[in-house]
């Protein structure tokens, strides 16, 4: 039998194990694997510079180099994450709701696992430990496949994992990495419906459209992060130049970055100016629309395929519009339905694009960095969906679960 089959039946059998642990018991687990974390570190470290170093040699973007890298600060901002999440109420076995029927029956809606939870995902290695300890407080068994540009941190990491799951005499099989790097693992994987009740999957728009249509197994669609940002006539132009510039610079490479940014027509000539400067300064390179380049004549001129490009890098495409209308009707077109932003001091711009701009998080005078686990307080995140059944939006611990119902009767039979 191939890697794959072999280590989803070993999740498979694991996750019945995983399902008896009592939440003390887990939170116990996840705090000596984010002290591992730490006292691992060197070790993770330089397991990423192979990486990284590979990653060079294939001529990587400096997005997706920042994407790939680990370093001290970053791997205690896993080790954090994790005594988050243990921190967090264990959602299993919480009563979702409870009634009492006229026959006497009680009936309990009971959170439960998933079971086995796939995770299929490029370059950024953080998200192992995020979904081991996601995955692993909410009673559910992981098998992750990572992209190839990560795998020799992503073996090192479930290395410090397994070997704590070990010690506390708990199944290593709880947490799988596929090594095989061949992208046909994917496609066996997403096949092994007996086994695995979930895949998630996480990456740029081919994979994400890979799985979703070819998985056997039901998934969840963690689409790419086309993020506007309309800066209404309304705004408080000083805000708006930080939250824009916080947007687009702080990390351009991940899928909560702005990539376009929307300029009400009335003041263009006075905000433009101002941003571009800024932005320019950290080497953005910016693509306008024709009204963008009768203000900012030293840019480059946008095309149709800017509008529904996610850059994860430092390039930004402009476009001046003529109210909110046009602007909604702009991101109903290229939208991502992941994150979008408005910046205005008037309460009725604010609300008509809070109700009909259709994404899956709508952010009011804040930057769309801030979609993301982390910052909604759920410790880590499994993934960001964009789509509308089961989660949408961060997707914490109660958003890999399941419910069933619990039905106590004292001898009732149907008539």
């Amino acid at each position: 039998m191939s890697e794959v089959i072999i280590k989803s039946q070993k999740a498979k059998t694991a996750s019945i194990f995983l399902n008896k642990l009592t939440t003390e018991k887990k939170n116990d687990v996840l705090a000596k694997m984010s002290k591992a974390l730490l006292e691992n570190d060197s070790a993770i470290i330089t397991a990423n510079k192979i990486d990284l170093e590979n990653g060079r040699q294939k001529n990587m973007s400096k997005a997706l180099l920042d994407r790939l890298e680990l370093n001290a600060t970053r791997i205690k901002g896993m080790a954090n994450a994790l005594n988050t999440v243990k921190e967090l109420p264990d959602p299993i076995g919480e009563v979702i709701s409870k009634c009492q029927r006229p026959n006497g029956l009680t009936i309990k809606k009971e959170r439960v696992p998933f079971g086995v939870i796939a995770i299929i995902y490029e370059s950024r290695p953080n998200v192992t430990a995020d979904a081991v300890g996601l995955c692993f407080k909410t009673g559910n068994a992981v098998v992750l496949r990572g992209g190839s540009d990560a795998i020799n941190s992503n073996k090192k990491i479930v290395e410090i994992l397994q070997n704590v799951l070990l010690k506390e005499d708990i199944t290593t099989d709880a947490v799988q990495l596929i090594e095989d790097t061949d992208r046909a693992a994917v496609g066996e994987l997403l096949k092994q419906k007996q086994y695995i009740d979930l895949v998630i999957p996480r990456g740029g728009a081919s994979l994400i459209k890979r799985v979703v249509e070819n998985s056997l197994i039901p998934s969840i669609e963690t689409g790419t992060g086309i993020c506007h940002i309309y800066v209404d006539k309304m705004a408080n132009l000083e805000k708006a130049t930080e939250i824009v510039f916080n947007a687009k610079v702080q990390r351009p490479s991940v899928c909560n970055a702005m990539e376009t940014l929307l300029v009400h027509k009335d003041i263009a000539r006075v905000f433009l100016p101002q941003v571009a400067k800024k932005l320019l300064e950290a080497n953005v390179q910016l693509r306008g629309c024709q009204k963008t380049l009768n203000i900012l004549s030293d840019i480059e001129s946008s095309t149709e395929d800017d509008w529904s490009t996610e850059y994860l890098d430092l390039i930004l495409s402009i476009k001046i519009v003529d109210d909110i209308d046009d602007t909604i009707d702009h991101i109903r077109k290229y939208g991502t339905k992941h994150t979008e932003a408005i910046i205005s001091e008037d309460s009725k711009s604010l609300s008509v694009f809070s109700k009909e701009v259709d994404a899956s998080t709508v952010i009011c005078n804040a930057s769309t960095r801030f979609t993301d686990g982390e910052e909604f307080g759920f410790g880590a995140e499994i993934g960001i969906s964009t789509q509308k059944l089961h989660a949408r939006g961060p997707m914490g611990l109660r958003e890999i679960t399941s419910y069933k119902y619990v039905v106590v009767g004292s001898g009732q039979i149907r008539k």
